[in-house]
């Protein structure tokens, strides 16, 4: 599983960061993917390296029939911290403790990661996402926020940064 301090070191301070040109660009989805899967946008502001494993997943869930599994589209990249960390977050910046401050900030802040089907799966919610469409995202080179100690059923971020 990525980090926030992974994301970071490679591509720097999101708040302060605005060549986001360098690792973030706006994603035409293939016209197949929204015609057979249509909660999902037909643009998507996410990190370069999101296409391919998004690609795969979406095109998992077409193969698989599971195109009904995603009922809404929540968002990708929100610069923000982790929720319930804000305030952590805003002690170590107000401290000049960036790196420090970086573990609070939320994957999406770097376009890494996306949240689908939030209102069933609320954070420290039990999740309700279909176990087969959570598969199709980790056969991708997603993790799942849903089997997480504080389960965040909606989200899933890269595994890996290349």
């Amino acid at each position: 599983m990525i980090t926030s301090v992974q994301c970071y070191k490679k591509w720097g301070d999101p708040l302060t960061t605005f060549d986001e040109g360098s690792y973030m660009t706006l994603w035409r989805v293939p016209e197949y993917v929204w015609k057979h899967i249509p909660t999902i946008p037909r643009r998507i502001y996410c990190n370069e390296q999101m296409i391919i494993p998004l690609e795969v997943a979406f095109l998992d869930v077409i193969n698989q029939g599971l195109t009904d599994k995603i009922v809404t589209w929540d968002g990708c990249f929100q610069v923000r911290p982790i929720r319930g960390y804000a305030h952590i977050f805003k002690r170590f910046m107000n401290r000049g403790q960036f790196e420090a401050a970086m573990r609070y900030l939320s994957i999406h802040s770097w376009g890494c990661a996306i949240d689908i089907n939030q209102a069933t799966n609320g954070l420290g919610k039990v999740p309700t996402m279909s176990k087969d469409l959570v598969k199709c995202f980790k056969d991708a080179g997603f993790d799942w926020g849903g089997e997480w100690k504080r389960p965040d059923g909606m989200h899933f971020q890269l595994t890996y940064l290349t």
